[in-house]
Formats: structure tokens, sequence, C-alpha cells
């Protein structure tokens, strides 16, 4: 099962002068990410670098920003995918010291700023949703809120109209016994409507 991570986590670490000052953050997209880079620049205007990496399925990115290609945007990448994550960015803003690294000294440098920063952070797993949604009678509402509360799925929209139209999300790994729960249950007054594919059988 993939991993995102809890809450961003920092390293840092001095080589030959340079400062190297590492960030890993759950990030679900590019756009996020490029804003991240930004503030980033903003808060340290002196730096002379700050490349990152996110791996983020379809969005993802590996950016050396000025250092020599393949230093620092994809060593940084293949430490994120060495550990199974994913929704994960990855930042290192470098000032330098004066004292040139070479490449096998970047990829180091960069790998390790990642590395340390993933030692401390909390790795949560990927949680995938399924969007429902139903239709019942009203006497069935308190019955259903009961059983939705107890699969641990989150209610999103309630409807009161001639029958009681209720939209919710649970893990995916969840539903289908949700379902034959509230099938059974239902005996036949409760009707699946079109969310997202919702009209599971049981």
């Amino acid at each position: 099962m993939p991993l995102t991570l809890a809450a961003p986590v920092h390293s840092e670490l001095i080589i030959k002068k340079s400062r190297f000052i590492g960030c890993v953050q759950p990030m679900t997209d590019r756009a996020g990410a490029q804003k991240v880079v930004a503030e980033l620049w903003a808060q340290h205007p002196g730096a002379r670098h700050v490349c990152w990496a996110l791996l983020a399925g379809g969005q993802s990115a590996a950016v050396d920003d000025g250092e020599p290609s393949g230093t620092a945007g994809r060593p940084m990448l293949d430490v994120l995918r060495h550990q199974d994550l994913e929704g994960v960015l990855a930042t290192v803003v470098r000032y330098f010291g004066g004292v040139k690294l070479g490449a096998g000294g970047l990829v180091r440098a960069y790998t390790d700023a990642v590395a340390q920063a993933l030692l401390t952070a909390t790795k949560v797993p990927i949680v995938r949703l399924r969007a429902l949604g139903c239709v019942v009678p009203y006497a069935m509402e308190g019955l259903l809120r009961r059983e939705l509360e107890s699969a641990g799925a989150s209610l999103l929209h309630v409807a009161h109209g001639d029958a009681v139209t209720l939209h919710f999300s649970l893990a995916e790994d969840a539903a289908a016994a949700l379902v034959a729960r509230l099938n059974e249950a239902g005996q036949g007054r409760l009707v699946w409507v079109d969310d997202a594919d919702t009209a599971p059988s049981a």
C-alpha cells in the first residue's frame, strides 16, 4: 500500500560550507508544489538553488534548478520512490559555501538532505475513498446514519424531499461490505443513485 506523509518534516546539512535545507511534505499536485517552491524563494532570497522532486502519479517532477543535470531532482525523486511514497514533495534549498562538491558530492548531498528528513517523518497509508449516494424512505434515515457512522463513512450531503437522499464517502475497501449491509437492511426500499459509478451490486 502506498504511503504519504502526515506533516512536513525538515532537515539541515552543512557540507563543505554549503548549507542544504531539506523538507518533505504531503503534496497532491504540481501546482501546489510550484507554489511551495515560490514561497521558499521568498523565504530564502540569498539561496543559490531550490531543487525539488514531486512524486504524485502523472504529475511527478524532478527539478535541478541550475545544478548540473541529474545531480539534484532525480536523486531526490529516487529517495521518495524507494520508500514507496506517493503524494509527497521533497525540496532542498542550497546556500553555496564557495566550495564545489562535484557531481557525486551533489548527488549525495541532495539524497542525504531528503533521506535525513524522512527519518523522522510520520508515514500514513493512502486511503482511497469511494463516493456513494442512495435514496431511502424517511423511516430508514436513522438506520442509515447509524450504519454510516459505524462504517466510518463521511456524510457529504443530505437532501430531504419525497424521500431522503444521502451522499457519503468511505474507504474503497470498506464500500462493498457497507453496500451489502444496507441492501439487506433496506429490503428493496433503498435505491442507489449515480454518484461516480455508485450503483454497486452486492
